[in-house]
């Protein structure tokens, strides 16, 4: 006689054919409820992040500094000659003493940061405002983009940790509440005792 072998099924398979809902009586109203919840977090979840996600975008893009409003702001790039040379050791832009013309052409000096390895003499461009004041550099647009993608993937990420620990907490509630139903069980199966027979 030929024996069907038994079909193997994921981990996956065996824990959403056990959460989904049908009316087998031998299903737990917290059987139920768990299944609900998972439900009730999938959908929240999907409707809510693309949300989240685009409204940290725009929020960002917004309040960012872009080069494209500190044109409009009056901002301009001006070159600054070094007066020091820039150690050649260091990784990163050091910071030098520098001169460079303000818009209105007086003269200004500060301290402003070059590539290593530069010369007393050389230029490197600086932003400056109308008064010829030095300005940090503000992103450009491909940079604000960027940012703001970063940003509003965080925010999904971070709206999809918080449903998981809803999640968590949500699931350890039902299982306090299925334990103590299955402990009272016990005690009235414990109480009820076993059937007496007659002689």
């Amino acid at each position: 006689m030929r024996t069907q072998p038994l079909q193997r099924t994921s981990w996956a398979a065996r824990t959403a054919r056990g959460l989904w809902p049908d009316p087998n009586p031998l299903r737990r109203s917290t059987d139920r409820a768990e299944a609900g919840l998972l439900a009730l977090l999938v959908i929240v979840f999907l409707a809510g992040a693309p949300l989240i996600a685009l409204l940290a975008w725009r929020l960002t893009l917004s309040a960012t500094f872009t080069t494209v409003t500190a044109q409009h702001a009056g901002w301009r790039q001006v070159p600054a000659v070094l007066l020091a040379d820039v150690p050649g050791s260091s990784p990163y832009d050091a910071a030098v003493r520098a001169t460079w013309t303000a818009p209105d052409g007086a003269a200004r000096s500060g301290v402003v940061y070059a590539s290593q390895g530069a010369r007393a003499g050389t230029t490197t461009r600086i932003w400056v405002n109308a008064s010829g004041r030095q300005e940090k550099w503000p992103l450009t647009p491909a940079q604000a983009a960027t940012q703001a993608e970063l940003i509003g993937s965080f925010a999904a990420m971070t709206w999809a940790l918080i449903l998981l620990l809803a999640g968590a907490l949500g699931h350890h509630l039902i299982d306090t509440r299925r334990m103590a139903a299955w402990d009272s069980e016990l005690r009235t199966a414990n109480f009820s005792g076993p059937a007496s027979t007659s002689s």
